[in-house]
Order: structure tokens, then sequence, then C-alpha cells
């Protein structure tokens, strides 16, 4: 399961408004209590693909060097990485499971004419075949 407090979340939506209608992403930062992962932050990061951006999205590697710093200078680790999807459904899509890491959550966004819609999160296994829906609360 994971929870994301209201800023974070706050957070994470305005950064898929604002990119829409491109991808966005970024890292959730937090700790994991008692198989819960609670999300205190959330960090905006660049989409750093280098093609359209409708429907990839590409985390930049310094961004995530830094941001994983940031984490651990806080105390908290980065539990999940986010990403819009623009005017469609909050899926898990074969690309997002091919470039996925199993030891994150990953919180699916879908934007629809610029607006939050609906959210999903996912937990990819460690082979990258599938992907379990995880309760998600926010």
């Amino acid at each position: 399961m994971i929870r994301i407090r209201t800023e974070a979340w706050e957070a994470m939506v305005a950064h898929a408004r604002a990119a829409y209608p491109r991808e966005c992403c970024g890292a959730m930062l937090g700790v994991e209590q008692d198989g819960v992962r609670v999300v205190s932050l959330a960090r905006p990061m660049r989409n750093a693909y280098d093609g359209p951006r409708g429907d990839t999205y590409m985390l930049d590697p310094a961004e995530q060097i830094r941001v994983e710093k940031e984490a651990r200078a806080q105390g908290l680790s980065v539990v999940g990485i986010f990403h819009s999807h623009p005017d469609c459904d909050a899926y898990f899509s074969k690309r997002d499971l091919e470039s996925s890491c199993p030891w994150y959550s990953f919180v699916v966004l879908s934007i629809r004419k610029g607006e939050f819609d609906h959210a999903n999160s996912f937990l990819p296994n460690f082979d990258q075949t599938a992907a379990e829906k995880e309760p998600l609360e926010y």
C-alpha cells in the first residue's frame, strides 16, 4: 500500500497539469512503515525523453542522484516514481513495465483535458514481466 500525504499529492497533480499535454515524471520521497509506503514529499523532475513526450517519459540520471541525496539528507528514501498519462487511463503500459524498478511503487496519474481524472499505483515484479496494482491513498 502507498499513502501519499496531501502536500506531496498536490505537488504531483500540479506537475502533471503543468506538463499537459506531455507526460510528466517525478520522485516520491518518504518512509516505509509496517508495509505501507508513506510519501511526504514529491519532487517533480524533468522529462528527459528526446522524442515526443505525449506517451513517454525518461528520468534524468543526474536528477535521480540529486533527489536520492536529498532524500537521504532528510532521513527519507525514494519510495516511488510518478508520471502522468495525458488523455488516457492511469494504467501501467508495456513501456512503463520495461523501464520500471521492482523496489519502487509507480503512481500513474490520468490527466484529461488538462485536469486530474484518476490515479493508480503499481508494483512491478523483479522480472519486469508484470505489475500488480497496489492500494493507493491520497
